[in-house]
């Protein structure tokens, strides 16, 4: 593995990711964070004054965990991934725009670009945040919108290791086809690896063009251990 961040996302196969995200709607990516980096974000999780706010999601009926938005500045960790991502990611976004007939408007080709169309819409809360789930504990199916302003792609990462830190919890994406019963898919990721997942719908090809698929994603329920991820999303929150 290079020993750089930056040599890691660099060195990605864009092609193949963007065949991946056309074809089944995610993408799977290699282990983009290494160990040290992967223990340096658990460890930071009971660090005062690096987030802005803390969630019990079974307050809200989110399901059963905790999860925490980090709080501007960004982690220098966070916020590579985000600014480096964004424009191999901006690429199948303005596709996918016109696959489904929206023309007039695009996402920009810098993350910085698009964070100025979030403020332009009162949109400037960070959004990445660090996930906690104990046994017993999963995420309801949902979206992670936040406001008008919002980039159809996000990023989840894993941050320890399935089978030996945790059992269970599963990276759950549900697809709802128009007129068509919803299509699951189980994901599991190791230590490291990512998940390109949209963030609402997704262009399929049918037999008078493409048509909208939406998609909700979630977390099956944790058996045993202790489950941490790094949900890395690209637009901000109002």
């Amino acid at each position: 593995m290079p020993n750089s961040l930056a040599a890691r996302i660099s060195g990605m196969n864009g092609e193949q990711l963007r065949q991946s995200l056309d074809e089944q709607g995610y993408s799977k990516l290699p282990p983009l964070l290494n160990e040290a980096e992967c223990k340096s974000l658990i460890e930071s999780y009971e660090v005062q004054g690096l987030y802005r706010q803390t969630i019990q999601m079974a307050r809200y009926r989110f399901g059963i965990g905790e999860y925490k938005y980090y709080d501007a500045p960004l982690p220098d960790i966070v916020q590579q991934l985000r600014d480096s991502l964004y424009p191999e990611l901006a690429l199948t976004a303005n596709r996918w725009l016109e696959q489904l007939g929206r023309t007039g408007s695009s996402y920009p080709e810098s993350h910085t670009d698009f964070l100025q169309l979030c403020r332009d819409s009162g949109q400037t809360r960070p959004t990445p945040l660090i996930l906690k789930y104990e046994a017993g504990g999963y995420n309801c199916l949902h979206q992670d919108l936040y406001g008008d302003v919002y980039f159809p792609f996000q990023i989840v990462f894993a941050l320890n290791r399935s089978g030996l830190d945790y059992t269970g919890g599963e990276f759950l994406l549900i697809e709802q086809r128009p007129r068509a019963q919803s299509r699951g898919h189980v994901i599991s990721l190791q230590q490291g690896e990512g998940l390109i997942f949209p963030t609402q719908y997704r262009p399929v090809r049918g037999s008078r063009g493409f048509y909208r698929v939406t998609l909700r994603h979630g977390v099956g329920t944790i058996v045993s251990g202790t489950r941490y991820s790094l949900g890395v999303i690209f637009h901000d929150a109002k």
